[in-house]
C-alpha cells in the first residue's frame, strides 16, 4: 500500500494536495462538493490586519490557457477570520495554511501576532504586497526587501512560517536565498504573474488598475522551471504552484522539487479537481508502485 503522508515543516500532511490563497475562500463554497477533509490542507484568503474590500470594476477576465485577476485581497481581516471563519475551518479535519499580506511592515507583524496566538498550521507570509511606504513598491521585489520582512516577521512567531514568492522578482532564487538565511521554514512558489487585458472595442483597460495577476496552465512550465531552480539552491521545503490542472502537473511539480503542491485556478474550472486529483494522485502511486512521496520528490 502506498502511503500518501509527506511532513512538510514538520507538520504532517495526509497528502500533498493543497488548495491556493484566494481561490478557495475558507472552505464553505466548495464544501457542498466534496468532503474536504480529502485534501492535505487548505490556505486562507490572503488576510490583512483590517478588512478590505478589494479593487473595483472587473475582477476575472479570461485569457487562452490562463486567468487574469485583480481582487485586491478582499477578506474580513483578521479578527473576523479568527472569530468567524477560523472555528468552522477547524471543524473540516485537514491542514489549515493563514495566508497574511498587509501594506506596512507593521500591518504585517500585528496581523502575524494574532494569528500566531491561534491553532493554524503555518502561516503563509505573502510578500507580494505594495509597501504603501514605500510608493507601492512589492515586498519581494528583491532579496533585501524579501530578507528585511522575514527577518522581521521571523522574530515575532514561532509557527512555521513559509514565504510566498512572486515570479515578477528581480531574482527568485536570491529571494528564496533570502527567506532561507533569515529562517523562514519552507517557500510556496509562484504567486501570478503581472499581466493585461485590453478591450479593443471599448478603447479601455479592462481592470482599474491596469495590471493584474495571471495565473492558470499559460503560466504552468515557467513556474515549474522556478520550483526546480530554487530546489536546487535551498534547503529548506517548497509548496510548488502555478497551472496545476491534473495529477500529472502535480507529480511533474513533486519531481521538480516541491513537497506540497498547491491548485488555485483548477478550482474554478471544475468545484471538484480537489478530491479528483487526490484520488488520482493515490492511483498513480500504486501502479507505479511508490510507496511514499519521498521517493520522487526532487528526483529531476
Amino acid at each position: 500500500m502506498s502511503n500518501m503522508e509527506v511532513k512538510f515543516c514538520d507538520v504532517l500532511f495526509k497528502n500533498p494536495l493543497v488548495t491556493g490563497s484566494g481561490t478557495f475562500g475558507f472552505g464553505r463554497e466548495y464544501e457542498n462538493f466534496y468532503d474536504l477533509s480529502k485534501l492535505g490542507g487548505i490556505s486562507t484568503k490572503g488576510l490583512t490586519l483590517n478588512p478590505k474590500s478589494g479593487n473595483k470594476g472587473p475582477r476575472l477576465y479570461e485569457t487562452p490557457s490562463g486567468l487574469l485577476n485583480s481582487i485586491g485581497l478582499e477578506n474580513p481581516g483578521v479578527d473576523r477570520f479568527i472569530k468567524e471563519e477560523l472555528p468552522y475551518m477547524k471543524k473540516l479535519g485537514t491542514n489549515i495554511i493563514a495566508n497574511v499580506g498587509g501594506a506596512t511592515l507593521e500591518d504585517y507583524e500585528r496581523a502575524i501576532e494574532l494569528v500566531s496566538k491561534e491553532d493554524i498550521d503555518i502561516i503563509e507570509l505573502n510578500i507580494s504586497c505594495p509597501n504603501v511606504k514605500s510608493g507601492g513598491m512589492m515586498f519581494g521585489l528583491d532579496e533585501v526587501s524579501t530578507g528585511k520582512i522575514v527577518k522581521r516577521i521571523r522574530s515575532i512567531t514561532k509557527k512555521p512560517l513559509v514565504v510566498k514568492l512572486s515570479p515578477n522578482a528581480e531574482n527568485i532564487i536570491r529571494c528564496a536565498q533570502a527567506c532561507e538565511g533569515e529562517g523562514a521554514d519552507g517557500v510556496s512558489l509562484v504567486n501570478t504573474f503581472k499581466g493585461m487585458a485590453i478591450d479593443i472595442k471599448s478603447r479601455k483597460k479592462v481592470f482599474e488598475n491596469t495590471y493584474a495577476g495571471l495565473s492558470g496552465p499559460a503560466i504552468k512550465p515557467l513556474a515549474l522551471r522556478m520550483v526546480h531552480e530554487v530546489s536546487k539552491n535551498v534547503n529548506i521545503p517548497i509548496i510548488g504552484m502555478g497551472g496545476i490542472m491534473n495529477y500529472k502537473d502535480a507529480i511533474e511539480f513533486i519531481m521538480a522539487g516541491a513537497t506540497l503542491v498547491s491548485i488555485g485556478t483548477a478550482n474554478f474550472i471544475n468545484p471538484n479537481m480537489g478530491e479528483i486529483i487526490v484520488n488520482d494522485l493515490k492511483e498513480f502511486m500504486e501502479k507505479e508502485n511508490i510507496k511514499s512521496f519521498e521517493e520522487i520528490i526532487g528526483i529531476i
